[in-house]
């Protein structure tokens, strides 16, 4: 199939597609979504009581849904820059697999059915937070952050870092302490796994258009910017573990992804040429990863499954 010029993604030429259930599925960022279940996941597990299974569930799956309607509103916003940029140009809208209003309704109706969902089973505080979560993600970053400022990256990241302040507040009606320290993890991950990537695909962007802080300010700041945002999130990491809602193996996982994530960025840093440099930022995009993986399921295990099997192992003593 011909790809949906820019051009045509806004007129009246593009006509109604004939998309696969799988490509409503690519429209959702399936791989986004998991882990923003995961992290949401996180936020419900630490409560400090604990929450009704049908309703943790469901507030789960009113996160991912919101996640994904995030998604679609975004790659329905960011169709023409999609359709340049050679990493996007098959998503389903620039490739004319779904049509650009299709997009946007299926985004519309997503969003409002995740909220209400989430405030009908859960609480209206966890319904608002996703909502502004869905418009920060929409409408502040990809609208107007990603095409304006090189620093899109940073302040849109809030919107990633919300699902475990939201999974918090539907487990409790409020909002922590320990869950802002989640959000802060993820905050001040964000920059140093993006633009690790952004570094090897800047002309991609550079070529739509997009003000990405490699093709706008320079890869050699990008490389520092990538290092000290990695200073300071290895000890970040280690909080939950510092102030008593992990345990010491999350603390020493903390420790130990902490330290290979520095590794990484200083390699991304020192490396700046050929194959070499491509190698070392694409390492660094790839362990960061696994790094917010790791801490995240740890979290998530030691407050369901091991503590379940801990209160077990306690009843029949």
């Amino acid at each position: 199939m011909s790809l949906v010029s820019p051009q045509d993604l806004y007129s009246g030429d593009a006509q109604l597609s004939c998309a696969h259930p799988k490509d409503y599925l690519a429209l959702l960022k399936p791989r986004v979504m998991s882990l923003v279940v995961l992290t949401a996941l996180a936020g419900i597990l630490i409560s400090p009581t604990p929450v009704h299974p049908v309703i943790g569930f469901a507030s789960l799956l009113a996160i991912a849904v919101g996640a994904g309607a995030s998604g679609a509103l975004n790659m329905w916003y960011d169709a023409d820059i999609d359709a340049v940029m050679k990493r996007t140009s098959t998503r389903p809208v620039p490739s004319g697999r779904v049509a650009p209003g299709e997009a946007l309704a299926f985004g519309l109706v997503l969003s409002g059915l995740s909220v209400f969902t989430l405030g009908v089973l859960a609480n209206w505080l966890a319904a608002g937070l996703l909502a502004f979560t869905i418009f920060f993600y929409a409408v502040i970053y990809t609208m107007w952050l990603k095409r304006s400022t090189p620093q899109n990256i940073v302040i849109g990241g809030a919107a990633g870092a919300f699902p475990p302040v939201v999974g918090y507040a539907a487990a409790t009606g409020s909002v922590s302490l320990e869950s802002l320290v989640l959000f802060a993890i993820i905050f001040i991950w964000t920059p140093p796994h993006f633009w690790a990537l952004a570094l090897v695909k800047c002309e991609d962007y550079a070529k739509a258009g997009v003000p990405m802080m490699p093709n706008a300010l320079g890869p050699d700041r990008t490389r520092l910017e990538v290092l000290l945002y990695t200073i300071v999130l290895a000890p970040v990491g280690v909080l939950p573990w510092l102030m008593g809602f992990a345990s010491p193996v999350y603390g020493a996982l903390s420790v130990l992804g902490g330290a290979l994530m520095l590794y990484f960025a200083w390699r991304c840093y020192i490396v700046r040429e050929g194959e070499a440099a491509r190698k070392a930022c694409m390492s660094l995009f790839g362990f960061s990863i696994l790094y917010l993986f790791v801490l995240f399921l740890e979290i998530a295990f030691e407050n369901g499954p091991a503590q379940f099997l801990a209160r077990a192992v306690r009843g029949l003593l």
